[in-house]
């Protein structure tokens, strides 16, 4: 196996704490010459559709690499630790749906490896930090070219636990969809296409409150809510000057209907 440049750590390990130098130094330590692209560790604690949907999301614009996401509520029991082939690099985690997501924007999974052979891992495996102890030292070995064979037994990619299809559903000037994400600014993502904006009008009505379809934050009066097309293809909603997840009061999981 030729190897990888780089190296991406995607978790909801935050700042405060060590947890994500600890990753950089075993992947440093294994693998030296490997660079490290930190995706994020702000990921909400145990939050497994926000990693999954921040990490497809973003590994379309990474170089070819070993991805490592951890957002991993169930460490310790018996979810597997996987490594995921696809033809735009290789996903390690939990295999707990985290990954999934990912693997289908890198064009989907072409095989799967168990992370067991304890050659990969670090001497004494903490129950509750695989990150550091799992994770991080078999992507150093894949980064750096090992066999990604020798990592454990093949999984068959039809097993990997996958996530719920978000719901979308769209009728004559309406549409319904499942919030996605919410971002740092209040946006609010949605799991529909920008395309299912096609059939709306340029006056609509989010969750009963007035809104304008657009293509930025400033097409909308300030304060007022705006709908669009977002830097990721889905369809998003905004508030120019605003949080737009305190206007319509919703989170990630939540249905919102957009008519016009």
């Amino acid at each position: 196996m030729a190897g990888y440049e780089w190296v991406t750590l995607t978790t909801d390990y935050g700042l405060s704490d060590g947890f994500a130098a600890a990753c950089h130094g075993v992947i440093a330590r294994l693998a030296p010459g490997v660079r490290v692209i930190d995706v994020t560790h702000l990921v909400a604690p145990g939050d497994v559709a926000r990693g999954a949907a921040v990490l497809a999301q973003t590994v379309p614009h990474l170089p070819p690499a070993v991805h490592v996401a951890v957002v991993d509520p169930g460490v310790g029991t018996a979810r597997r630790g996987v490594a995921i082939m696809t033809p735009g690099g290789v996903l390690v985690g939990p295999d707990n749906g985290l990954l999934l997501w990912a693997a289908d924007a890198l064009g989907g999974p072409s095989g799967a490896v168990e992370l067991t052979n304890p050659d990969w891992l670090a001497s004494k495996v903490s129950h509750t930090f695989h990150g550091r102890d799992v994770f991080a030292p078999a992507a150093a070995r894949i980064a750096a070219g090992a066999d990604l064979a020798e990592a454990g037994p093949p999984v068959d990619p039809a097993t990997l636990v996958r996530l719920p299809d978000p719901v979308v559903e769209t009728g004559p000037g309406w549409l319904e969809a499942e919030v996605l994400t919410v971002d740092r600014f209040g946006n609010v993502q949605l799991a529909a296409p920008a395309t299912a904006l096609d059939g709306l009008g340029k006056a609509l009505s989010v969750g009963g409150v007035r809104a304008v379809r657009g293509t930025t934050f400033a097409d909308a009066p300030a304060g007022g809510l705006v709908v669009f097309g977002d830097s990721a293809g889905k369809v998003a909603v905004a508030v120019n000057g605003g949080r737009a997840a305190v206007v319509l009061a919703v989170t990630p999981g939540d249905l919102l209907r957009i008519t016009g």
